[in-house]
């Protein structure tokens, strides 16, 4: 019996807000949408069009408070071929929130509160 990684999920606030951010921090595009019926929530596959690892953003109509992200010790890791121009983009965004240099890498933090390490490849 083999696995294999298929995607990650996180819960989002603000779907549009979330989407946008991804699009424009990491370059991801949506590979697929998926809304309840009722419309009670709404999913968003998010890919990097080079791996098969997909990000799901889910979206919750009742949730009407930010998520309570707990000691926040989990996080996405993120390859990059230009630390600098990736460092530089993500300064002017304004999301890093935290840097090692001595490992070369840092991290950025997402509407949410969400982590992404992003390191050199």
């Amino acid at each position: 019996m083999n696995f294999s990684f298929y995607h990650n999920n996180i819960n989002v606030l603000d779907l549009e807000k979330s989407v946008s951010f991804y699009q424009k921090a990491l370059g991801l595009v949506v590979t697929r949408e998926t809304e309840a019926e009722d419309g009670s929530f709404r999913l968003v596959f998010m890919g990097d069009n080079t791996t098969s690892h997909l990000l799901e953003l889910t979206w919750l109509r009742d949730m009407d408070r930010p998520y309570n992200l707990g000691d926040n010790e989990s996080h996405l890791a993120m390859y990059t071929d230009n630390m600098e121009e990736a460092h530089a983009l993500h300064q002017e965004m304004g999301c890093i929130c935290f840097e090692n240099e001595a490992m070369g890498l840092y991290f950025i933090e997402d509407p949410d509160g969400y982590w992404i390490e992003i390191c050199r490849k």
